[in-house]
Order: C-alpha cells, then sequence, then structure tokens
C-alpha cells in the first residue's frame, strides 16, 4: 500500500468514526448528522492545516518535540508577524482552540458547550473569508453549535467526538493532489446523497461524470478565467473545472437554492485551495434574484 492509499484508507476511517459516534447516540441517518460530520471534518482539517503552515513558516517549531510548547515560547510580536505570512487558505486558530486544547478540557464541567463555543469562535474570527453570503447579504459562517442536535448526554457526545480527531494528522496529506481530495469529498458525503434521504436527499453530479465534461469544456493553455455555475450543488463539475484550468488561474462564481450545497461547496473550495472564491459564493434563488448578474 502506497502512502496515498494509506492517507486514504486513515481518512475514510476518521469519517466512518464520526457517523458511528453519531449513531450512538441516535443520529445515524437524521439530517442532522450531515451537519455534524461535515462540519467537525472541516474543523478537523483546518486545524490541522494551521499547525501544517506553523510549522512551515518556523523550522525551529517544526523540529521541537511539542510544536504547541514551542509557539508559546514565542513574543506576542514574533506570534503576531508568524501569523500574518499564513496563506489565505489557512484559518487562523487561537491556542484555545486546537484540537489538543479541546481535548485537555473533556473533563470539564459542560463540555458540550466548551466545543460548541470552540466551533463558534472559529468561525466569528475567520468569517470575513470562510463566510458563503446570501442574496441578502447575510454570512453563512463555517461553524454552528452542534451538541444542540443531541437530545441527551451532550457532554458525553462531545468528548466521543473529539476523542476520534486524535488519532491521526491531516499534516501528511497537504501535498495531495485534486484527485485524492475528490475521492475523499464524494465518500464524504455518499450517505447524504441517496434516494433514501428522504427530504434531505440532493443529487450532486458524480465525480467521473464532472471530469469528462471538464475536460471537454477546457480547451488548451487558458489564464484568468471565471467559472460560473448558476446551480452549483456540491461544486463538483466548477471544482473539475478549475482542476482542468489550473486552480490558481480561475476565480469560482456560484449560486444555489440550497443551504446544504452552499455549505459543501464551500467545504469543496477548501479541500481544493480555492478558498480565494468562496466570497463568490451565493445562497439563493438564481432564476428569480440572479446575484451575480445584479452586482455586476
Amino acid at each position: 500500500m502506497n502512502d496515498t492509499q494509506q492517507f486514504t484508507q486513515q481518512t475514510k476511517a476518521l469519517i466512518d468514526d464520526l457517523k458511528s459516534v453519531c449513531a450512538n447516540y441516535g443520529l445515524g441517518n437524521d439530517g442532522n448528522e450531515f451537519k455534524i460530520i461535515t462540519q467537525v471534518f472541516l474543523y478537523k482539517f483546518l486545524n490541522d492545516k494551521f499547525v501544517y503552515e506553523i510549522k512551515q513558516l518556523d523550522d525551529s517549531i517544526a523540529k521541537a518535540e511539542n510544536w504547541e510548547d514551542a509557539l508559546k515560547t514565542l513574543s506576542a510580536d514574533d506570534y503576531e508577524m508568524l501569523i500574518m505570512q499564513l496563506s489565505e487558505s489557512t484559518a487562523v486558530i487561537s491556542p484555545d482552540h486546537y484540537i489538543s486544547s479541546l481535548f485537555a478540557k473533556q473533563n470539564e464541567a459542560n463540555f458540550a458547550d466548551i466545543f460548541d463555543a470552540t466551533l463558534t469562535d472559529i468561525a466569528r474570527e475567520n468569517s470575513d473569508i470562510f463566510s458563503v453570503l446570501t442574496n441578502g447579504g447575510e454570512k453563512i459562517v463555517l461553524f454552528e453549535n452542534l451538541s444542540k442536535y443531541v437530545t441527551d448526554q451532550r457532554d458525553d457526545f462531545c468528548k466521543a467526538i473529539v476523542n476520534k480527531l486524535t488519532g491521526f494528522s491531516f499534516e501528511h496529506i497537504f501535498h495531495e493532489k485534486f484527485d485524492f481530495y475528490a475521492t475523499i469529498f464524494e465518500y464524504l458525503i455518499k450517505d447524504y446523497n441517496t434516494n433514501s434521504g428522504g427530504k434531505y436527499a440532493e443529487y450532486f453530479t458524480p465525480y467521473a461524470v464532472s471530469k469528462v465534461m471538464a475536460r471537454c469544456l477546457v480547451q488548451g493553455d487558458v489564464d484568468n478565467v471565471t467559472c460560473y455555475d448558476p446551480s452549483a450543488g456540491s461544486g463538483s463539475l466548477l471544482m473539475n473545472l478549475a482542476h482542468e484550468i489550473g486552480e490558481d488561474r480561475c476565480t469560482i462564481y456560484s449560486q444555489d437554492i440550497s443551504q446544504k450545497s452552499s455549505g459543501l461547496l464551500r467545504l469543496n473550495l477548501i479541500l481544493n485551495d480555492l478558498v480565494h472564491s468562496i466570497h463568490n459564493v451565493i445562497k439563493g434563488n438564481t432564476i428569480l434574484e440572479p446575484y451575480h448578474k445584479q452586482a455586476n
């Protein structure tokens, strides 16, 4: 088994573990399970991306036995300078909001409130870059209070979730390419993209179909391209187009009436290094209120 196959297997195992926790607390096949799984997965991804970027910027932190202790030794000015060097695709996460910090607090009273506050604080602190907009200009931030979806044993549920996040790090997958993330994304949403999902079911273009369409649409080398989809769904076609063109040579614009789809598109953009296009993702009715036509 090569490294990519191993990372794929580990990432899928994390998704399965999170779904198992939801099932154990009565949320299996529940519409709210989707929100918990995707937001917790994104929290894990952004946490590890922050750690990875910090280590790339400071060799002494990368080589330290404990990177958190090394980070704490920096002066306020040095820490601020380090944070300013982070790429725009990296969410800024404060020490109190690291997964390791949550893990250390899991025996404190009202842990569910601590867990929820961690997610909503991260969402608020990074809202300018990572929020999806509605037609009316409201921001849909990264995270919400997730423990509210559990009717009982909220603290235990949040502890179980956090314990699943500490098994391995995404730090080793950030060099992976588009095909890896496309596979992971499809696996992440596969249980929420079926006819059995009832009113929560929505349909997304399969990766293989989107890949063929993108290859047909993109002919030769192109640069400084705008890609627009008025009913983007989870963004499968847009992601394949961006990959075919080059993620650094295009900007994504989209609209979709579904808040669920808009959230998935944001996740897709984050996974595929297209964070610069998140502010162009609009949740709204394209037919009645075509946002990008009005905006331009």
